[in-house]
């Protein structure tokens, strides 16, 4: 089982790195895998999908707080373009707290902000290399992402993710470096992002594992990634993949479900 579609990334102007964190241009190839997995993801995303008769429309897609494997691809489906928007700019552009849309595939025309609706009427009408500079003459100006709850949210996202050569902190240490109570932290979380810190700590070390689960043994991996042990690991992965990770990595995954991408709700 693997990812139906190719995903290509694409360069994201200094302009627009306030409100945005990536964008990819997705494209499905002439043969596509029987079944595929959608991992647990944190972000709020823009899709602009176009079916293989030439169909277009724009949707918001929530966060996925846990894996889904689906039976086959959508072969309707040509290209879309995927656009992840940073920590705190869902409410200020789409007029919804992040945490409304959850789970969610909603339309992008359906939401309450004038900016919503010409960022659908705008990205469904343009080619995808056009995209980009439409973003760009739409969103904002920058300085309107620069509001003290959106700094502070930021840096504690920062502070709970994983990279290469560095773990999370812990929620109460972030919130204390912060000089904030955790529950403001988890307030912000929950507006900004849409999941609480400690969820949202949990799908980026997971991430992390998928991503580099290859570069060490699953004992140093436990180790690097802020897990008490790989027992804890094992736990944390199974919860949110639904299989533990040697299963995920040998193909011993379960039961898929109908494909339902960007099942809108």
């Amino acid at each position: 089982m693997t990812n139906a579609l190719d995903e290509r990334a694409l360069t994201v102007p200094a302009a627009l790195r306030p409100w945005i964190t990536r964008i990819e241009s997705v494209g499905a190839g002439e043969e596509l895998p029987a079944s595929f997995a959608q991992v647990p993801d944190t972000a709020t995303k823009l899709v602009v999908r176009v079916e293989a008769g030439g169909r277009r429309d724009a949707l918001v897609v929530g966060p996925r707080t846990r894996a889904s494997y689906y039976a086959e691809a959508d072969r309707r489906l040509a290209s879309c373009v995927q656009v992840s928007l940073g920590p705190g700019a869902v409410l200020p552009l789409l007029g919804t707290p992040a945490v409304d849309l959850v789970g969610r595939a909603v339309p992008l025309g359906a939401l309450p902000t004038g900016t919503a609706r010409q960022l659908a009427e705008k990205l469904v009408a343009s080619a995808p290399e056009e995209m980009v500079a439409y973003l760009t003459e739409l969103l904002p100006d920058p300085m309107a992402a620069g509001r003290s709850r959106t700094r502070l949210l930021r840096a504690a996202v920062d502070a709970l993710s994983t990279r290469p050569d560095h773990a999370p902190a812990q929620v109460k240490d972030v919130a204390r470096e912060l000089a904030v109570s955790e529950r403001q932290l988890r307030n912000l979380f929950t507006e900004g992002v849409g999941l609480s810190p400690k969820h949202y700590a949990r799908i980026s070390r997971v991430r992390h594992l998928l991503t580099h689960a290859a570069d060490a043994p699953w004992a140093e991996l436990a180790a690097a990634t802020g897990y008490y042990d790989q027992s804890h690991m094992t736990s944390d992965f199974r919860t949110l993949m639904g299989v533990p990770p040697r299963s995920y990595f040998t193909g011993r995954l379960p039961d898929p479900q109908p494909c339902q991408a960007f099942r809108q709700g």
